[in-house]
């Protein structure tokens, strides 16, 4: 989280328990994937906690570097590819499953592209007032596109996907990154997983009527066969 450390791991605790409950609810293989997604923000902002702890003192530079790619690897190679993939498996319309299948190409792609610059060159995390600011010795040699690419496939297959409120959490991503590229620009990586870790309650609730969904599926198909 882009805060404090207790803010982190607060956050963390919480999104734990959330991811867990939301794991009791599923009912298709399919959606185990996507079910995870909120246990994947529960541990990298249990990362970023880590990062609050040991930064200042600068006592456990092993700890800090490890906790500093280990974030960086979750939000720039991981999530690209996590979000297609996930929302693919759980599609079963032939033509939004064609979409999703590019999406996730691309998002192999741009992931493959951050794993390149973080496996190259020298990364460190910072302090910078109340948020944790992720530095390279470069530049991306792109500027501005890579990132516009990223936004591609971690968006996109919310409003492609034919499950029940996936758009409402496009929608919520989209305009958490706007918010936090104009107001938190420096910090977009911390600030914008701390957003899309808040947004990932919406992952209970979808799973959650996607159960209800199938549960009364048989009912409607024998209410209209009447």
């Amino acid at each position: 989280m882009c805060f404090s450390a207790g803010a982190s791991f607060t956050a963390s605790a919480l999104l734990t328990v959330v991811g867990t409950q939301t794991l009791k609810e599923v009912h298709k293989p399919s959606q185990a994937v996507f079910s995870c997604i909120t246990l994947f923000f529960a541990f990298q902002q249990f990362t970023e906690g880590v990062l609050w702890t040991v930064i200042p003192g600068a006592a456990y530079p092993g700890l800090q570097k490890t906790a500093t790619y280990i974030f960086l690897v979750m939000a720039e190679f991981i999530w690209p590819i996590l979000i297609p993939l996930s929302v693919l498996l759980m599609e079963e319309k032939k033509r939004q499953k064609r979409i999703l299948a590019a999406l996730l190409a691309a998002g192999a792609g741009i992931a493959l592209f951050y794993l390149r610059h973080i496996m190259t060159y020298d990364l460190h995390a910072e302090i910078s007032g109340r948020h944790i600011i992720y530095k390279s010795a470069v530049l991306h040699p792109f500027g501005k596109i890579p990132t516009l690419i990223y936004l591609v496939p971690t968006l996109v297959p919310f409003f492609v996907s034919s499950l029940k409120r996936a758009y409402i959490m496009g929608i919520i991503m989209f305009l958490s990154f706007v918010v936090s590229a104009v107001a938190y620009r420096e910090y977009l990586t911390s600030v914008w997983c701390f957003f899309a870790a808040v947004m990932s309650f919406v992952i209970y609730y979808i799973i959650r009527d996607s159960r209800k969904s199938t549960f009364l599926k048989p009912v409607a198909d024998a209410v209209k066969s009447i």
